[in-house]
């Protein structure tokens, strides 16, 4: 039912209807379309009329479950096409069609094509993950244990990226990493950076590209690299897609519709996705503070529940105006709700941690909800030349979104035996709202010469505008009074301005390619309330370049460099205070300055019939990197810790990556990599004692196994092996994932049932220490999670059978090639 609606509205926009006004003049078409080998009716393949002279569109429907169609024409001389995916095409010439009669054209047999057949068959086959000279890429679809999940935990599962309890990414290690949707910022990604991306369903997505060493044409922002997610788009002629059910525990429930038509000049594409899931969480924490001859403790303890709907909606169109020009237009809107309650018990002691020394405990209850809308628009325009590699791009990209906060809190007192004080219940409530207005236009050339030479150029300008409101009341006086302090109206303002260019040509077995980028940045914040503004601008130039020799077919080794930025973020800059947790505040810094590093790498790859395997040695050397600093103080009664980013001096990184793709047997596929760095950090201009030496390394192992027919099974783990921060370390982690999968419906549907961290072992554990204080902490905010998913192709299955074609009981017809 869904199939025919969306065809029908397709139809309804492209096809030029002639109806005569007098129904009775009309005649009709009928026929019947099945397989030709098992002569079975195909449903849903595409039937359209067209004008024998021009080929020009007339009118189009679909056939039914037995495979029968009829369509109401004017009387006339007609060219009939019929098509089904993965099937040729059929042409039926010379149809006659008399007022009041109806023209049966019996059964027609449309064949599967050899060469598509061919072609689906090795995208069966592909790898997960496939080499390209400037980066890696990852096929979503092969991980079963993404299947049900979210891009975040996506991300997750690829080799070198690991995702944090609080869904920070990182890359090799550095969270300085920059996050693209085809290609482009996006407002999938949420206005908080990574946060939205526990929002985007993993079934919207089609692949993921990591680019560790980005050239000259890419964005110079993002120091450990580029991850660009891409969502799926198909181009197959008629309607095709595939519809997704989730359901799982904890709960979480959703549904993905990723359909295309294609058809002619244009090819519209639309993806949906609804999520409603629920995190519970824990933490533990326990701090001490030395003063003088004393020592103030506070042991903690937090639950959560995060409860989040999302909806994602993505629609658009591919307008083939010739064979030189393709324009691309797409709309976003994203929404998302949420409620967040929590719970937080201080239990406070005097000196020692028994319970004779306790001296009271405080319970602090949160209760707050979230609305963030996001609307994007994409425009795109491509120009082609006679010469394929030749193209000329443009495209332009609006963005608006929003997001609301409200949180209630109730802090309530006890005595040291648990009795209440007596004292009234602390009322407290905060307000948040966030603008955010973006407009990205970006132009890019492509010019090749030579037999393998290549020339590109191009501009990229963007403009953002962030307003963030934040009020922060309490009850006092039987009134609520605003907190001066930690209420104020921020700005933040930025653009940039970047060209660039650059060269690459192979001489025998040496490719390379050199280029030069230039960014000016301009960048305004302004506290309203108090008139303090923070103006600063820069210009930047980051080279590139790219080595690959080619020993033979199986073996290359590539050496790049580069250099890149890293801005402060909106929230690195903004000085307000979190208030969730009152002992524990997190603020921003409105004076941090840009980091920059320089990024080496030298890569070897080597491919036998089975097996890829790839070495990377990198080293990056960074100038004032940003780091967070956590300090703590009493105030008033209680111990507080205070989280705010400086800049320190120096970070430098030097690391190997190793990364093995095998296939042992035909039913046995297994990739693992690990990732080995050492690492040097100087923030003595912040604090002498913030210097550290740090070896570590983390890995994964991802097994696939065809057991049976249409029967996969796959396990997955990770570990992270401590680290050493500037300010104490961060404990091992390890985790299990477990999936299955089984394709059912002829093929046409797949169940996927997965286990996230079987043994509930995610848990984030670390230690921090300074001059005056000392805590360790033990947070778990993923729980282990059960998921089953249900997949149906749409006109996407592997249909086996031989070349050409019949028609039985009509009229002559012919066949062409499809389109894939």
């Amino acid at each position: 039912m869904i199939q025919r609606i969306v065809l029908f509205l397709f139809l309804s926009c492209f096809a030029r209807y002639q109806v005569n006004a007098q129904n009775n003049a009309n005649g009709q078409i009928s026929g019947k379309v099945i397989d030709a080998i098992t002569e079975g009716p195909l449903e849903f393949a595409t039937i359209t009329l067209l004008n024998p002279l021009d080929s020009g569109l007339i009118t189009g429907t679909v056939t039914e479950m037995d495979g029968s169609f009829l369509l109401t024409v004017n009387p006339g001389q007609y060219l009939l096409k019929l098509e089904f995916i993965s099937y040729q095409e059929a042409y039926l010439e010379d149809i006659k069609v008399i007022a009041s009669e109806t023209t049966d054209l019996g059964i027609v047999s449309l064949s599967a094509a050899a060469e598509i057949l061919a072609e689906v068959e090795v995208r069966a086959e592909k790898s997960q993950m496939q080499m390209a000279l400037d980066k890696k890429v990852f096929n979503v679809g092969k991980d079963l244990a993404n299947s049900s999940g979210s891009a975040s935990e996506i991300l997750d599962n690829i080799p070198s990226v690991m995702v944090d309890v609080e869904g920070n990414v990182s890359l090799r290690g550095s969270d300085n990493v920059r996050i693209l949707v085809d290609g482009k910022p996006s407002g999938l990604i949420g206005v908080r950076g990574s946060g939205g991306l526990r929002s985007l369903p993993a079934n919207m997505i089609e692949k993921v590209e990591v680019i560790t060493n980005p050239s000259s044409r890419y964005e110079a922002e993002g120091m450990s690299g580029i991850i660009n997610i891409v969502l799926k788009k198909d181009k197959k002629n008629g309607l095709n897609g595939s519809v997704d059910l989730i359901g799982g525990y904890p709960a979480n429930y959703g549904t993905a519709f990723n359909l295309n038509f294609r058809r002619n000049k244009a090819n519209l594409f639309a993806n949906y996705g609804f999520r409603y899931s629920e995190r519970p969480g824990e933490s533990y924490l326990y701090q001490e503070l030395y003063r003088d001859t004393e020592t103030s403790i506070v042991e903690q303890f937090g639950s959560r529940n995060n409860e989040r709907l999302s909806h994602s909606f993505r629609m658009g169109m591919d307008y083939f105006f010739n064979d030189y020009n393709t324009l691309t237009g797409s709309l976003l809107y994203r929404s998302s709700e949420s409620n967040n309650n929590s719970v937080i018990e201080y239990n406070d002691y005097a000196n020692v941690f028994l319970d004779a020394n306790k001296t009271g405990k405080n319970v602090r209850e949160q209760s707050g909800s979230e609305t963030e809308p996001t609307f994007e628009l994409n425009l795109n325009h491509k120009r082609s030349f006679d010469n394929e590699d030749r193209e000329w791009t443009s495209s332009l990209q609006i963005r608006e979104s929003t997001e609301d906060q409200t949180s209630n809190f109730e802090e309530l007192f006890f005595n040291a035996d648990d009795s209440p004080t007596g004292l009234p219940v602390l009322l407290q409530r905060s307000y948040n709202k966030e603008s955010e207005r973006t407009a990205v236009l970006q132009s890019d050339y492509v010019h090749p010469f030579g037999t393998d030479g290549k020339w590109e150029a191009g501009y990229r300008g963007s403009l953002r505008d962030i307003d963030n409101d934040y009020l922060v009341e309490e009850f006092a006086d039987d009134t609520w009074q605003t907190l001066a302090n930690l209420s104020n109206d921020f700005n933040y303002t930025e653009q940039i301005h970047a060209l660039y260019s650059s060269i690459g040509n192979k001489i025998g077995k040496l490719s390379y390619q050199a280029g030069l980028r230039f960014e000016y940045s301009d960048v305004l914040t302004e506290l309203l309330q108090t008139g303090e503004t923070n103006h600063r601008n820069y210009a930047n130039l980051f080279p590139s370049l790219f080595l690959t020799w080619e020993q033979s077919e199986a073996n290359s080794i590539q050496m790049s460099y580069s250099r890149r930025i890293r801005r402060p973020r909106f929230w690195d800059l903004n000085p307000f205070f979190t208030f969730s947790d009152s002992r524990n505040i997190r603020s921003g810094n409105p004076n941090l300055d840009p980091e920059f590093t320089n990024s080496y790498e030298v890569s070897f790859i080597k491919y036998w019939e089975t097996t890829t395997f790839t070495s990377s040695i990198y080293y990056r050397d960074t100038r004032g990197n940003i780091s967070n600093v956590r300090s703590l103080e009493q105030r008033g009664n209680d111990l507080v810790t205070i989280s705010r980013p400086e800049n320190f001096g120096r970070e430098n990184s030097l690391g190997l990556e190793l990364i093995l793709s095998a296939e042992p047997t035909s039913w046995w596929r297994i990739n693992g990599s690990a990732n080995f760095f050492y690492s040097v950090v100087d923030g003595s201009n912040i604090n002498e004692s913030f210097k550290v030496d740090t070896y570590t390394w983390f890995g994964r192992v991802n097994s696939r196994m065809t057991l049976a027919k249409n029967l996969d099974l796959q396990w997955n783990v990770f570990y992270r092996a401590p680290r050493a921060t500037a300010q104490g370390n961060s404990k091992s982690i390890a985790a299990l994932d477990l999936g299955a999968s089984r394709d059912i419906l002829k093929q046409k549907g797949t169940l996927t049932l997965s286990v996230r961290d079987l043994f509930n072992s995610r848990r984030y554990r670390y230690e921090n220490f300074g001059d005056n204080f000392y805590s360790r902490g033990d947070s778990h905010w993923r729980a282990r999670q059960a998921i089953l998913t249900f997949n149906y192709r749409i006109n996407q299955s592997q249909q086996k059978g031989g070349r050409g074609g019949r028609r039985e009981g009509g009229e002559g017809g012919g066949f062409g090639d499809q389109e894939y």
